[in-house]
């Protein structure tokens, strides 16, 4: 496309915007609607899964290891499990370590702990908690685990692994079903706008035609036009989201105060390093293929 054309159908395509004002406000609304449920849904999806992440982190795999085994052969079992990609990190807690939990959790500071004062009941409980970044592979990893040599027992929480990954997929799925949606409904509805338009000017486009106008080019202010509606409908929403998320996150620890340091929320940052790409990549493309599919469809005179 040459230069002169190109600025020619960009100043078209704005006439028509400002030609169309309605219509135009109309497609804004609709693809602003959209990519703001959109990007609501996401934030929301991503903290959930941020949050199930946290847990699986904590979820471990405890190992423990033959009684009367070195410094040197306990540090070189460590090092062989956490060389698995699964494998976040380690956590090595030795008898001592142990028993002093123990007392601590059940004992409760009670004189009844120091009968045991000289005689460690957790004498062979020194163990390795073994922490994951996929839950998901915790039987995999167990059954590796069992297999070293001076490994004695390996216990695991199974439930708590197939529980929290059936949860990660069911919002996945839900995830993908509720965007496809979304797509689907903002497509259909700039795609009556631009409809819309076309019907308005469906005179000036048959003189375009039979002086010699070409389809690309009556098409050219169309798609331009769809693209421009399509990054101011998504900016809108973006701007409106950043405050308001800030806004939620600040009044839900305010007011729920029980939930500081027990809940955490992912920075407002962080989330927009993939929505905003991910908002304008749609507001151009919900803009563009909406008026692409409509004028081929439209532009039969």
């Amino acid at each position: 496309m040459k230069i002169r054309s190109l600025f020619y159908h960009i100043k078209d395509g704005l006439k028509n915007i400002y030609r169309n004002r309605l219509f135009s406000l109309a497609s804004i609304a609709t693809i602003t609607a959209c990519i703001f449920l959109f990007g609501v849904f996401y934030a929301l999806v991503s903290n959930f899964q941020y949050m199930i992440h946290k847990a699986e982190n904590e979820v471990c795999v405890t190992v423990f290891f033959d009684e009367g085994l070195t410094d040197a052969d306990i540090k070189k079992l460590g090092d062989t499990i956490s060389q698995r990609n699964e494998v976040s990190r380690i956590h090595y807690t030795s008898a001592d370590e142990a028993w002093e939990e123990y007392k601590e959790q059940y004992f409760q500071g009670s004189e009844a702990a120091d009968g045991f004062k000289d005689d460690n009941p957790l004498a062979n409980s020194a163990n390795y908690r073994v922490y994951m970044n996929d839950i998901t592979k915790q039987s995999e990893l167990v059954s590796y685990i069992q297999e070293l040599k001076h490994v004695r027992k390996v216990n695991q929480s199974e439930e708590a692994a197939k529980t929290l990954g059936n949860i990660n997929k069911l919002v996945s799925y839900i995830s993908i079903a509720i965007i496809v949606l979304l797509l689907i409904i903002s497509i259909f509805l700039i795609s009556n706008t631009v409809s819309v338009g076309i019907a308005v000017r469906k005179e000036e486009i048959g003189i375009m035609k039979y002086i010699g106008a070409t389809d690309a080019f009556v098409r050219a202010p169309f798609l331009l036009e769809g693209m421009v509606l399509g990054v101011v409908g998504a900016a809108v929403p973006l701007i409106v989201l950043y405050f308001c998320y800030n806004g939620a996150i600040s009044y839900i620890l305010t007011r729920f105060n029980v939930l500081t340091g027990v809940v955490d929320f992912i920075p407002v940052w962080q989330i927009y390093q993939t929505l905003l790409p991910i908002s304008l990549g749609l507001g151009i493309g919900i803009g563009l293929i909406g008026s692409f599919f409509t004028t081929r469809k439209h532009l039969r005179v």
